[in-house]
């Protein structure tokens, strides 16, 4: 990039790619797939709107990181937010608001239920999205790319995680999160934003361990999940903060976290991990959360440490209907990720 004319002191261009960068997918090293879907969000909608508000945001930022010599360089390439799931997921949000309403009044989903078939329809549109996005990020994968997914809800990553874990290697997941993400089918929705980590679980047969990590709401058979699963280890956000407040660093807590870890790890970043406050319109938000650098400094440890980034997510920014400051922080939060992947490639290459 060196020689495209790209200025990094230079005001952004808004080229039509993620950061302005002038790199076309053929020539990128990671490929970020945006996906606006939020059709299972149970409490607010918007992060369909995440993938389109981070790119506007992304040229904003600056290309200076201190971890990443040249960061700029970096070779990433977004492909083009498709219009027609993003139709397909308005069309749909109407119908699932209604039928979560109807839940949230008393209403039982049975066989019978006016809103049976609502269910159905969603969840065979959404294993159609899961599929189609499986297809891409495989042929991807076995051009050698790396590959990411922008959500969107926290549902959006399936297909790619079954992409990798069909290579046949084992690899390990690292979920920054406020929700375990472990419910069984919530809602009737066979793939909801809640049931992401629960998926992962039933369908990888190479994945080593699920690393939970902030995790502060969370239902009771979840916690049965974590206690029994010996796949998955679950740091509490409220261990984290009394681990803190005991006076133990923040590094020899990082540390203790990376020794779950295997050789290979995907990130499955929501940005709701976060304290809200650099969240607000998060489809879901809780109290409490980490500082944005204090995640960082997890990723670039996990480099550190010799691991190897496979993939990753970010998923759940909701732009809201006024300002930037999500998508500012979730352009951030993305520039981090793409920073600490590349530093990854470079070490493991």
């Amino acid at each position: 990039m060196a020689d495209s004319g790209f200025d990094p002191n230079g005001v952004g261009i808004a080229n039509g790619n993620i950061f302005g960068f002038p790199v076309s997918e053929a020539e990128a090293n990671i490929v970020l797939i945006p996906v606006p879907w939020d059709a299972t969000a149970s409490y607010g909608k918007g992060t369909s709107d995440g993938p389109q508000a981070i790119l506007d945001a992304s040229t904003q930022l600056d290309f200076y990181h201190p971890q990443l010599p040249e960061a700029w360089n970096t070779k990433v390439f977004m492909t083009p937010i498709s219009e027609e799931w993003k139709q397909i997921n308005t069309d749909l949000c109407i119908q699932a608001i209604e039928y979560i309403q109807f839940l949230e009044q008393g209403g039982q989903l049975t066989a019978d239920s006016p809103y049976a078939a609502v269910v159905e329809h969603i969840n065979a549109t959404q294993t159609a999205l899961k599929d189609n996005l499986k297809e891409r990020a495989t042929k991807l994968l076995s051009e050698g790319k790396l590959v990411a997914v922008l959500g969107g809800e926290h549902s959006t990553p399936l297909g790619l995680i079954e992409a990798l874990d069909a290579q046949g290697q084992p690899f390990g997941v690292l979920q920054i999160d406020a929700h375990a993400d472990l419910r069984d089918a919530y809602e009737g929705f066979d793939q909801s934003h809640a049931s992401i980590m629960y998926n992962v679980l039933q369908s990888c047969n190479n994945l080593e361990q699920l690393v939970q990590v902030g995790i502060r709401d969370i239902a009771h058979s979840e916690v049965e999940i974590t206690q029994n699963d010996k796949r998955v280890s679950t740091f509490f956000d409220w261990d984290i903060k009394r681990r803190q407040y005991e006076g133990e660093s923040w590094k020899s807590i990082v540390d203790s976290i990376l020794r779950f870890l295997p050789q290979r790890v995907y990130i499955s970043f929501d940005i709701d991990g976060l304290n809200p406050a650099l969240c607000p319109n998060t489809g879901t938000p809780v109290a409490g959360g980490f500082e944005l650098e204090q995640i960082n400094y997890l990723f670039f440890q996990l480099v550190e440490s010799g691991r190897e980034i496979v993939g990753f997510d970010l998923n759940e920014v909701s732009p809201g209907t006024t300002g930037d400051w999500d998508a500012n922080v979730g352009a951030r939060a993305l520039w981090n990720l793409v920073c600490a992947t590349e530093k990854s490639r470079m070490l493991n290459r």
